[in-house]
């Protein structure tokens, strides 16, 4: 019975080990970003003026109302992105699946429904004009 006990708070010792591993790289990571910014904050120069205070957007200055029209295709493009960007995500994991023993055919056909489903909303995006770059 002590060997069971003793085992078990090895066990335990090496779990909360690995923890403790992670623990202290983020209190690393965020000691050494909160010295960064200590850092500038002390180094660099504090000089306003009124050029430096006004409200800008990508160094332009503001003219006339708040209030802009945006394109709805570049809403769509972001959300085209994102459809490939989780087709990749699935297609890499699947590589490795798809040359284990037993696999193979399975996971042929889920890829291949799962393409479609994107060959389909590409079509469709297509036929809509949305890839069209005017």
């Amino acid at each position: 019975m002590p060997e069971t006990v003793r085992g078990s708070t090895v066990v335990a010792a090496d779990y909360f080990h690995s923890y403790s591993v992670v623990g202290l790289l983020a209190v690393v990571g965020v000691l050494f970003v909160a010295v960064a910014f200590g850092a500038g904050r002390l180094l660099r120069p504090v000089v306003p003026t009124p050029e430096k205070l006004l409200t800008y957007e990508c160094g332009v200055d503001p003219v006339g109302e708040g209030w802009a029209h945006t394109q709805v295709r570049y809403y769509v493009y972001a959300f085209l992105y994102v459809i490939f960007a989780i087709d990749s995500i699935f297609l890499f994991p699947w590589a490795t699946v798809f040359a284990a023993p037993g696999y193979g055919a399975a996971t042929l056909v889920e890829m291949f429904i799962f393409l479609g489903f994107l060959a389909v909303g590409l079509l469709y995006a297509y036929k809509k004009g949305v890839l069209a770059w005017t």
